[in-house]
């Protein structure tokens, strides 16, 4: 049983890595992401995740500086966006990440999609960033068994992280197992399908069962399957209510019961079809 907020799961590259965080996405620049980053980590998260993408990382760094925490207790990860992929744009990428978050070193940086004809190309820039020791581990996000599968067939180094849309609609069963094989930890965003799970019976009947929400229940699902989550509101009680799942174990019954909610449905862009 995962029994603490700030506790671990450990990378293929043996870099420690927490197992439930705090996401950015859609969180704006400036006092909303200082503020809801801020509270984060008061409360106790230690893996803090953003994005080229999300134009919050100047914001996100500054609550890391400000946090009193130190450095080397929380776990940062950004993303290279589409526009920027490719082995030199990857790298002024980098750069311009490094200088918005000034936090001396990102934890975890991924390749945001696999834009097609150039993610080999931004997975080799990675991989020269992390032989520098310019970043601690490098992964992906939104990438397939066949993209995967692409990285593998071309280079030595491959991913510690598959970041993918991941909830009860849509389980990604297959994923999972390709990357339990190939020690690659797959890590949940929407982990609560963007809310519109929360009023299913059976979650509410099993929320019911244990005394909580029916967003604790499904973040406790992801935890219990060793998924990495990272649940993300600019609300401090939903911030802190969703760190709240480590008094409780869900049974072998209700995981199953859950598992049967999979629709395979995605709220999210279908990766093998995003018009880059």
């Amino acid at each position: 049983m995962k029994k603490t907020l700030q506790g671990t799961t450990v990378l293929h590259n043996g870099v420690k890595m927490p197992y439930f965080g705090f996401g950015t996405y859609k969180v704006k620049e400036g006092e909303e992401v200082y503020n809801a980053v801020r509270t984060a980590l008061e409360t106790g998260y230690r893996l803090i995740d953003t994005a080229a993408l999300y134009e919050n990382e100047e914001g996100v760094g500054r609550a890391i500086r400000d946090s009193g925490i130190p450095r080397e207790e929380i776990f940062v990860t950004t993303k290279v966006w589409n526009s920027d992929q490719g082995y030199d744009s990857t790298l002024r990428a980098f750069e311009t990440s490094m200088k918005k978050l000034n936090i001396g070193y990102i934890d975890l940086y991924l390749i945001h999609w696999a834009v097609k004809g150039k993610y080999l190309d931004t997975w080799k820039a990675l991989v020269e960033l992390y032989k520098e020791g310019r970043v601690r581990a490098i992964g992906v996000s939104n990438f397939q068994i066949h993209h995967l599968q692409d990285i593998m067939d071309h280079f030595d180094e491959i991913p510690t992280v598959n970041q993918v849309e991941l909830h009860p609609y849509l389980t990604q069963e297959e994923l999972r197992e390709f990357c339990a094989k190939h020690n690659i930890k797959v890590e949940a965003w929407s982990p609560l399908g963007r809310g519109r799970l929360l009023d299913l019976p059976e979650l509410k009947r099993i929320a019911e069962k244990y005394g909580k929400t029916p967003a604790q229940v499904v973040l406790r699902w992801h935890v219990q399957n060793d998924i990495i989550v990272i649940p993300k509101s600019v609300h401090p009680e939903r911030i802190k209510e969703n760190a709240d799942i480590f008094d409780f174990e869900l049974s072998d019954e209700d995981m199953a019961a859950i598992n049967r909610l999979n629709r395979n449905e995605r709220f999210g862009k279908d990766p093998d079809h995003v018009d880059f």
